[in-house]
């Protein structure tokens, strides 16, 4: 048999996995509380022969079949805390409590149901076809990716301790590009590096009436969100890229009281993490410097948080595989990215071991769809032909290591 032919003997499990994906999208759990997904996926990988175990909120299967390399693949499994509006038959009306007690809808708005379903199809086939590879495979599933605690809770959880140590690791992401049925890959930086500050600006309150006695938090947190805008413009080399983005902006609640505090929540995205460092401390610079100049009442507080690292290809594996994808699905689907601004905490697992790895993108549209993008509540791919796709690259890009043909 060839790998050709396992590719094509996903016909048999092609329903199995489209009545999994509706369920699954009809069932999002938020990050860290993937409780329900994780017991679907560890029953599933138990069925097929491989020893599981549950390690930080994640799943991971163990096949080992004789000697050869040790590959890992890893799909997330989390949804987000959005309100559905595609109209699909399937759509989610899940309402959970999140992990600061309030009840949100809950949407799988990234397309976390499709990696898992194509990590489960991959598993199937590799358990199923055994003769047609050597080694040992690892099928991690992920957690909380949305706010880039999953791998960190893992890792935390002796992650590296249960497993055979992989000789490199393999991961995608659904997306608005290319057109489904296509895949793309890109050497080197591939999805930028992240991080969100919490900043609290300390003013003190007064009767909108008597400015006078006040220290405005408001004036001097609008003159953050201007000074911010020059740490791009001014700071950071223009051969390199930065974003710096204020996404939140809260104070007061009536017009005629002056508040006590503000609160700005702000992202910076960069592909470089000296510059990223860079960026953060220029904004505490800025927010310290803006509140002393105000007379704030005390000093700020400044709360870095969901932080992701760069997504950073290793050229080899970028090569060996885009040239495999080129060989089973052929050149026709395969496409070359450009970097992307979307984030990752992938990268933790392989850069902790430091061991090589690849992460690409397959699409998720069909031409005559309406494209919206990841996280946006009518976010919806065309189930056929992603999943195929999204099981063809997984199992292509693995059996390039493990296959024996």
């Amino acid at each position: 048999m060839s790998i050709q032919q396992v590719l094509q003997s996903l016909d048999k499990i092609q329903e199995w996995q489209e009545e999994t994906y509706k369920f699954l999208h009809r069932h999002p759990e938020l990050s860290m509380q993937e409780t329900q997904t994780a017991q679907l996926i560890f029953d599933c990988l138990q069925g097929y022969g491989y020893q599981t175990q549950l390690i930080g909120g994640g799943v991971v299967g163990i096949l080992q079949n004789g000697e050869g390399p040790t590959v890992l693949f890893r799909a997330d499994m989390d949804g987000l805390p959005i309100k559905e509006e595609t109209g699909l038959d399937y759509a989610s009306q899940v309402v959970m409590r999140d992990l600061n007690g309030d009840m949100v809808p809950v949407m799988h708005a990234c397309g976390h149901d499709v990696h898992i379903v194509a990590g489960l199809g991959a598993a199937w086939a590799l358990a199923t076809y055994r003769d047609e590879w050597q080694g040992t495979y690892i099928a991690l599933f992920q957690p909380g990716e949305e706010i880039a605690a999953g791998a960190k809770a893992m890792i935390e959880d002796g992650l590296f301790e249960k497993i055979p140590r992989p000789d490199l690791a393999l991961g995608q992401h659904v997306l608005t590009e290319p057109v489904a049925g296509k895949v793309g890959t890109r050497s080197g930086s591939f999805l930028s590096s992240a991080a969100s500050l919490k900043i609290t600006v300390y003013g003190q309150g007064a009767h909108g009436s008597m400015p006078h006695l006040s220290v405005d938090p408001i004036v001097i947190a609008s003159s953050i969100v201007m000074r911010l805008q020059t740490i791009v413009a001014r700071e950071v080399d223009p051969f390199q890229f930065a974003v710096v983005s204020v996404g939140s902006f809260q104070a007061g609640l009536k017009a005629n009281i002056i508040p006590d505090t503000a609160t700005l929540l702000v992202n910076i995205r960069t592909y470089n993490e000296t510059v990223q460092q860079q960026v953060l401390d220029s904004i505490k610079r800025i927010v310290h410097a803006e509140c002393e100049a105000g007379g704030c009442t005390r000093k700020p507080e400044i709360e870095v948080f969901d932080r992701y690292p760069l997504t950073d290809n290793d050229p080899q594996i970028t090569v060996e595989v885009t040239q495999a994808f080129e060989t089973y699905l052929g050149k026709g689907r395969v496409v070359a990215y450009q970097p992307m601004t979307a984030s990752e905490d992938f990268s933790y697992i392989p850069r902790a071991l430091n061991i090589p790895y690849l992460y690409w993108g397959f699409g998720g549209f069909t031409e005559e769809q309406e494209i919206y993008a990841n996280h946006n509540p009518k976010f919806a791919p065309a189930i056929q032909p992603t999943l195929r796709t999204g099981t063809e690259a997984a199992l292509v890009a693995i059996l390039r290591y493990l296959g024996t043909e």
